[in-house]
């Protein structure tokens, strides 16, 4: 796996700086405003320094591939976060010459050795993400590399959120709550959970429990395939669902048609 050293992110991107570094891992298969939302909410909530949005390069989950190419979901994704200067594309989880997966274990770890002395890397994920942790490479070691960052809709009722995180975790792994982390001036809801394997080992893990983003790149693409102009009063479904330079190039190279 490429490194950062090494050119994990492009030629001209600005290098990941400060001592706190979020990656945020995906298809990106588009990037769209909801990536957006998770990310700017983290860095709000938890005093981030830097992003790195990283498009994964073959998914191990995804044995049939992804629908753009990693080029194509590369250029998006820059094109996304273009005007956001914490924000950074990184090519930590690149496709590898041989061909293998790419695991997110394996690229924190690659991540971590490269942060500056003293410095805290963070996972960032969105909910859905989360629910299918239990599947990845050896993910009960996963938040004991890097620091768990969960984007989620508000519980349904009292108990049911940490209920419900508990019951998806990966297998060895135990969560207790914390109080609520109070930062009135971000305007984003942090709750701190700790988590701990077997071995007494624990580390932080942080919700964002008020983020209502009801978008997926699967509907992006259904709704892009539709094409349904008159229900979004001539608009069409991206429009509204990405980033304009996004949405640009999308019909420009006619991906998802």
């Amino acid at each position: 796996m490429e490194s950062m050293s090494e050119g994990a992110k492009e030629p001209g991107e600005p290098p990941a700086t400060g001592r706190r570094v979020a990656f945020f891992g995906g298809s990106f298969d588009p990037p769209h405003k909801g990536h957006l939302a998770i990310a700017h909410a983290a860095r709000t909530a938890l005093g981030l320094d830097s992003i790195l949005f990283a498009p994964v390069g073959a998914q191990p989950l995804k044995p049939n591939g992804l629908t753009a190419s990693f080029e194509d979901r590369l250029a998006m994704t820059r094109l996304a976060i273009a005007c956001e200067p914490e924000f950074a594309v990184s090519l930590a989880d690149a496709p590898k010459p041989s061909g293998a997966p790419n695991y997110t274990l394996e690229t924190l770890e690659a991540l971590r050795g490269e942060l500056l002395p003293f410095g805290a890397l963070f996972c960032l994920m969105g909910a859905d993400a989360f629910f299918g942790l239990r599947h990845w490479h050896r993910a009960a070691e996963i938040p004991f590399v890097a620091n768990l960052i969960v984007a989620s809709r508000p519980a349904q009722r009292p108990g049911s959120r940490i209920a419900a995180l508990r019951g998806v975790l990966p297998e060895g792994l135990s969560m207790s709550a914390q109080p609520k982390l109070d930062r009135p001036r971000t305007g984003v809801e942090v709750r701190h959970y700790v988590l701990q394997n077997q071995a007494g080992f624990s580390a932080p893990f942080y919700l964002l429990p008020g983020l209502h983003v009801d978008i997926s790149a699967s509907q992006v693409r259904e709704q892009i395939r539709k094409l349904d102009r008159a229900a979004l009063g001539g608009r069409t479904a991206e429009d509204d669902l990405l980033p304009e330079p996004v949405s640009n190039y999308i019909r420009s190279h006619g991906l998802y048609r």
